[in-house]
C-alpha cells in the first residue's frame, strides 16, 4: 500500500471525489493498458483523492489512487496515461505482496480506513460539485513505504511495454518525470509525495528517454477522444475545486472553447449566477444534445439552484444516455424522491432498485432507495435498504436496528425478510469483532 502517510500525530483529512464523467475519463484511459496487463478492466478501481499535490498510489490489490492535484497539473492525456501505466506495472509485478512487513509496521487503523473504508468514504452523489468531500480517513504526516529503485524500475518498463503494445507514446510519461524531477532539489517537506514515495534516479528517466528515441510510437497522435475528455476533465476538477477567480482567469469568457464554456457554467453555478450558467448549458448542449454529462451537470444547477422539479428532466436524460451509470441514477433519484409531490416516487423506486443491482456496495444508492421506499410507504423495505447503507458504512449498531425493524415489519419467509436476518447476523458479529480488537 503506497504511498499512505500514516502515524499519530498531527493528522490531516484524506478526503475523496466521485464524478461519473471523471471516473469515466480515467476508466478509458487505463482500460487498454489494464487489458493488455491481462487485468479485468472492470476489476480495476480507480478513486479520486481530493488532494492538490502530485501523486498517485496503489493500495489494497487492483486499486489505483489518483490525487487531483496530478490530473490538474497534467499537461495532456498522455501523461495520465503513463502515470495509470506506471501504477499498472506495480499491481502486475506483485510489489503489493512483497511489503507485509512495512504494513505490519504502519497504522493498521489508517490502512483499514483508507483500504476497506473506501468505498463507503466515495459514496457521494454524483456531480463533481454536490458533496465533493465524501467523508475521509485520519493520515499522518509521513509516508511509511517507498517503493525501492528495482521495483520502480521494473514499473517503468512495465509500463514502457504495455504504452507499446497500446500503439502509444511515453512522451507523457518522460515529461511527467520531467516534471518531477525539478522537485528533487527541495527540502523533503516541500516536495510532492510522488517524488518521496516513487524514488526517482537518473537511470531510470535516461531508460525511458533511450525509449522515446527509439519507439516508432513516440510521435503517435493522442486520440482525439482523450484530448477532448483530459481537456473537460481539468476545466471540471479547477472549476469546482478552485476559487471562482481562477476559474475564471484560466478560462475566461473570450475563451469559446467547449472546456472553457463548460468551466464558465461551473463557476457561474458555484457563484449563484444560475441564469448565466444555464444559459451556458443551453449553448453547450445545442452543440452536444446527447452529451450525458451535460445533462447531468444541466440537472445539477437546476437542482441546487431549489428548481428540483425542472431537475429531473435532464437527468432522466442524462441516465436514459448512460443507463449503467450508478452515479447518474443517484442524481435523479436525489431528484425524483426530493420533490414534494409523490408523482416520481414509482419511478424512484424502481431507478434506485436498477441503481444497487449496479453497484450493490454503493451506500448512496442505498440511501436513496430507502428514502424512496419510505415516501412510497413501505416501511419494510425501507429499513431493510436503510441496514445495507449502515453495514457498508461500518454503522452496524445502527444495521442491527434497522435488519430488525425490517424483520418484524417484512412477511415472514420472504427474501427480504431472510436478507434482513442476514445482514443482522452480520452486523452483530462485526461488533463482536470490533470489540476484541
Amino acid at each position: 500500500m503506497l504511498p499512505i502517510l500514516a502515524g499519530p500525530a498531527q493528522a490531516r483529512k484524506f478526503s475523496f471525489i466521485r464524478d461519473a464523467e471523471i471516473e469515466d475519463t480515467i476508466r478509458q484511459f487505463g482500460a487498454p493498458l489494464f487489458a493488455i496487463a491481462g487485468l479485468e478492466p472492470s476489476a480495476v478501481r480507480v478513486y479520486l483523492v481530493n488532494d492538490p499535490s502530485l501523486n498517485a498510489f496503489v493500495a489494497g490489490g487492483q486499486k489505483i489512487f489518483i490525487n487531483t492535484g496530478l490530473l490538474i497539473a497534467s499537461d495532456n492525456a498522455n501523461q495520465v496515461i503513463g502515470v495509470i501505466a506506471h501504477e499498472t506495472g506495480h499491481i502486475t509485478g506483485g510489489h503489493l505482496a512483497r511489503t507485509q512487513d512495512a504494513l505490519r509496521d504502519a497504522s493498521a487503523q489508517s490502512i483499514m480506513a483508507l483500504v476497506l473504508g473506501a468505498a463507503a468514504a466515495i459514496a457521494g452523489q454524483g456531480g463533481a460539485g454536490q458533496a465533493i468531500i465524501a467523508g475521509g480517513t485520519q493520515v499522518a504526516q509521513r509516508s511509511f513505504l517507498k517503493y525501492s529503485r528495482i521495483q520502480e524500475g521494473s514499473a517503468d518498463q512495465a509500463a514502457i511495454s504495455m504504452l507499446e503494445q497500446t500503439g502509444q507514446s511515453a512522451r507523457g510519461m518522460l515529461a511527467f518525470f520531467d516534471k518531477l524531477g525539478d522537485q528533487e532539489a527541495l527540502l523533503t517537506s516541500s516536495q510532492d509525495p510522488y517524488v518521496r514515495t516513487h524514488p526517482l534516479t537518473r537511470n531510470r528517466v535516461n531508460a525511458i528517454r533511450a525509449h522515446v528515441k527509439r519507439s516508432p510510437y513516440s510521435n503517435a497522435a493522442e486520440r482525439p477522444l482523450f484530448v477532448e475528455r483530459h481537456s473537460r476533465m481539468r476545466a471540471k476538477l479547477i472549476a469546482f475545486l478552485q476559487s471562482p477567480v481562477q476559474s475564471l482567469r484560466k478560462y475566461p469568457p473570450s475563451d469559446n472553447s467547449l472546456s472553457g464554456r463548460y468551466a464558465r457554467a461551473i463557476t457561474r453555478h458555484k457563484k449563484r449566477e444560475t441564469d448565466k450558467a444555464l444559459a451556458l448549458m443551453e449553448d453547450l448542449l445545442k452543440d452536444r444534445p446527447e452529451d450525458a454529462y451535460f445533462h447531468e451537470l444541466h440537472g445539477q444547477i437546476l437542482f441546487e439552484s431549489g428548481n428540483v422539479e425542472a431537475a429531473v428532466a435532464p437527468y432522466e436524460r442524462a441516465v436514459a444516455l448512460r443507463p449503467n451509470e450508478v452515479l447518474l441514477r443517484i442524481g435523479l433519484g436525489q431528484a425524483q424522491v426530493s420533490i414534494q409531490s409523490d408523482r416520481h416516487i414509482e419511478a424512484a423506486v424502481a431507478n434506485m432498485r436498477r441503481a444497487v443491482r449496479l453497484d450493490p456496495g454503493n451506500p448512496s444508492a442505498w440511501r436513496w432507495l430507502g428514502m424512496a421506499y419510505g415516501r412510497n410507504g413501505d416501511v419494510g423495505r425501507a429499513a431493510l435498504a436503510t441496514a445495507e447503507r449502515y453495514i457498508l458504512t461500518g454503522k452496524f449498531r445502527d444495521a442491527v436496528g434497522q435488519a430488525s425493524r425490517a424483520e418484524r415489519l417484512l412477511p415472514k419467509g420472504t427474501p427480504g425478510w431472510l436478507r434482513a436476518q442476514d445482514l443482522k447476523a452480520a452486523a452483530s458479529q462485526a461488533m463482536k469483532k470490533r470489540k476484541k480488537q
